[in-house]
């Protein structure tokens, strides 16, 4: 049977991305997109799907709960797949009453919505997938072994603890009540749309408008970077063959220090403008237009507080019992985000602030 889904944050990176993925994979589903367009949510992101027959976008904010339930009831929706979410960490650290609001009181308002159309309304076959991260374990040391789905929660910024509240609360709607939930904690997503505050896509375009590269501390935090894609086809697998009730870690398989992705990202725009002159004509502010390297514009800047040292994934779980292999090595996926930045600075430029 098809599936009816409600996609909250369906207008932010992941959120969009997931929305063409499943639209191109499943035809015959349904999918709400579900947004409250705060500064992240950009509803061009949905363009491509927009006059799809079996796609509709709500613009409205997850804490309206009567707004969710009435929307379960009259689309007939049997699946929501929750991404709406705030989630850069400098903004939780000077602003972190609106990462309280939207991922811990946002995610209960739709648990609330959730429990009342599926459970009181005696609608069994459903799904609740809570998208998370992997910050809500907190941090590693170079020698440690990757974050595994039994690992101890220990959030250090108030984004991740704020997350870390959230996976509790769909936890406990599963365990209390009966509610049939599933989450997956992915780690470092990049790719297409991903908004210019983050390191990659920040650092891509200040590359063309020839703008500094700020790097943290020395530039020595690990991460583990997964493509999107690989993200909504992990997403996919635990909706499809997942256990009810359990969770699921998604990660690349890919860590990477923040200063060596950084020189990578400067050595392949090296290379596409040489071998690429039109791109300096399009860029004539970037060091690339005039022969330079990008790594010029580097600079190491006062690291921020609380800042967690190493990320990564441990995706055996998901791979040995639902068959997940990520598709894109760390380097195709980052020369597909290249071609997509590069390819649509219509996109991207109306966004940045200076």
């Amino acid at each position: 049977m098809p599936r009816r889904l409600l996609v909250t944050g369906a207008a932010g990176f992941i959120g969009a991305n997931f929305v063409h993925y499943w639209l191109r994979q499943h035809p015959h589903d349904y999918v709400l997109a579900f947004d409250a367009l705060t500064y992240a949510g950009n509803r061009e992101n949905l363009d491509p799907v927009e006059d799809e027959p079996n796609f509709r976008f709500v613009h409205a904010d997850i804490n309206d709960t009567q707004r969710v339930a009435a929307l379960l009831r009259e689309e007939c929706i049997d699946t929501i797949v929750h991404f709406a979410a705030e989630s850069h960490v400098d903004r939780s650290i000077t602003g972190p009453e609106a990462f309280v609001t939207t991922n811990v009181v946002g995610t209960h308002s739709l648990l609330i919505a959730a429990r009342e159309v599926w459970l009181d309304g005696g609608v069994d076959d459903h799904r609740f997938h809570h998208v998370s991260t992997d910050e809500v374990y907190g941090s590693l040391t170079v020698d440690d072994p990757a974050f595994h789905e039994e690992q101890k929660y220990e959030p250090n910024s108030p984004y991740s603890a704020s997350k870390a509240a959230s996976d509790h609360l769909v936890r406990a709607y599963h365990h209390t009540y009966g509610l049939k939930v599933t989450t997956s904690n992915c780690s470092n997503n990049y790719g297409p749309y991903h908004y210019p505050e983050k390191l990659i896509p920040l650092c891509l375009t200040n590359i063309l408008r020839g703008k500094p590269l700020p790097i943290y501390g020395k530039g020595d935090n690990i991460r583990d970077w997964l493509y999107v894609e690989d993200h909504c086809r992990g997403i996919e697998l635990v909706l499809d063959k997942g256990e009810v009730g359990e969770t699921y870690n998604i990660g690349g398989n890919n860590e990477w220090n923040n200063l060596n992705i950084v020189e990578l990202l400067c050595d392949r725009l090296d290379a596409r403008f040489a071998a690429e002159p039109a791109l300096s004509e399009q860029f004539p502010d970037s060091p690339c237009a005039r022969g330079e390297s990008a790594r010029s514009l580097i600079e190491f800047v006062t690291d921020r507080a609380g800042h967690d040292w190493r990320y990564a994934i441990d995706a055996s779980k998901i791979g040995d019992q639902l068959g997940y292999v990520p598709q894109e090595t760390f380097e195709t996926g980052l020369e597909r985000t290249l071609d997509w930045y590069l390819g649509n600075e219509d996109w991207w430029r109306p966004l940045l602030v200076s």
